[in-house]
């Protein structure tokens, strides 16, 4: 009875030694138990421990490349570097600087969510905020202030800055732009260039057109091959007979257009406008003319003489005034504005070859119209 009672007393007294050794045993789960399971043990055994991990830690430098590290990692030894005066020299696989960079990190983030703002219903209503940005759009030229004076009329409050702050941002000038002042007077404005190109020969022949911006229509072309002030001037007295032109005339600095140019202009109420250095965008209607002219005629021609030129600039003028559809005026044509509505009930549709066939011009051709000059395009096509 009382072997049985020794033994009971020795099995259970082993059993309670080994739970404590289970207990007290470094744990490598997770960090809280590992630490708790640490303040049971004596100072001489986390002594011998520390020297050994540190030992097993040199030869894992030795053996490992660089390790990779999670947010928690660094999040975990940021905070146990705070519990100790001797973090410094307790770090292996990361610099001290790498850990004070991750520690201001660690303090931007926190105060960049504390500092974050929260969304937040407008304090006007949306009705206030649509007004703004219609009287803003319909009213260019108005500014913030101007603004909360016409909403006061309308019994509305609201402060300078937060009309600034609903208002679209777009750049706004107190006068009105070069584009501005083209598209008011296109009607009354002309504009004037000089076309360079070569013959057979390789010998240099100019062209002189005159081009109205609202129509897009070609006024008036010379051909020279020795342009001068004077043959510049005669030309705008032929393209302007009694007396009929104009209000403005635009044109570059080119010396073809001196002092006989400028009374020529004046003798017919012509206000002429000179565009400034190195802007080729202010006189761009008529340089885009020149431009379609070259690459889409005398690109493919080889040029006899003067008289060649002027029939195949003539021919080219006639497509573009009464044929041609142009993007500027909605692809309306120069000399034929009003497009049809609908293609007719009965007729045929018929082409016409353009600068020797390179392009061709269409045009519907009805029973009633053969023969009797009736198509709209009689004047070019018959």
């Amino acid at each position: 009875m009382i072997g049985r009672i020794l033994n009971f007393w020795t099995n259970l007294g082993s059993r309670v030694k080994q739970c404590l050794k289970q207990w007290t045993k470094p744990a490598t789960v997770t960090l809280v138990a590992s630490t708790l399971s640490d303040a049971t043990r004596s100072r001489a055994d986390l002594i011998a421990e520390n020297g050994m991990l540190r030992q097993q830690l040199i030869v894992l430098k030795r053996q490992t490349g660089r390790p990779k590290l999670t947010n928690g990692d660094r999040i975990r030894l940021v905070l146990l570097a705070r519990c100790t005066r001797f973090w410094q020299q307790a770090l292996h696989i990361v610099q001290p600087d790498t850990l004070l960079r991750w520690h201001r990190d660690l303090f931007r983030r926190y105060w960049r969510r504390k500092s974050r703002n929260q969304k937040r219903e407008p304090r006007i209503a949306q009705e206030t905020i649509d007004l703004i940005k219609k009287m803003a759009q319909e009213n260019r030229l108005w500014g913030a202030e101007r603004i909360r004076g016409e909403l006061l009329k309308l019994g509305i409050q609201v402060s300078k800055r937060t009309i600034q702050k609903h208002m679209p941002k777009v750049r706004r000038n107190s006068s009105q732009t070069w584009t501005t002042f083209l598209h008011n007077h296109a009607c009354e404005i002309w504009a004037c260039d000089f076309l360079q190109t070569y013959d057979i020969l390789f010998r240099t022949v100019f062209v002189f057109v005159i081009i109205e911006l609202g129509s897009r229509r070609v006024v008036y072309f010379g051909v020279t091959r020795n342009p001068t002030d004077q043959w510049t001037a005669q030309q705008l007295r032929e393209a302007t007979p009694f007396g009929e032109g104009p209000r403005f005339l635009i044109r570059d600095n080119d010396d073809k257009f001196g002092s006989s140019f400028a009374r020529a202009a004046r003798g017919t109420g012509i206000e002429v406008l000179k565009t400034p250095y190195r802007a080729p965008r202010a006189n761009a209607i008529c340089e885009r003319f020149l431009g379609s002219l070259r690459r889409e005629c005398l690109d493919y021609l080889l040029i006899l003489s003067e008289r060649h030129l002027y029939r195949e600039v003539n021919e080219y003028r006639e497509y573009f005034n009464h044929v041609r559809p142009h993007q500027g005026i909605e692809q309306h044509v120069s000399c034929r504005p009003e497009l049809p509505e609908a293609p007719p009930v009965s007729g045929k549709l018929s082409s016409r070859p353009v600068s020797r066939g390179l392009y061709h011009a269409y045009y519907w051709q009805t029973p009633g119209s053969v023969g009797q000059g009736n198509s709209p395009l009689q004047g070019y096509l018959h």
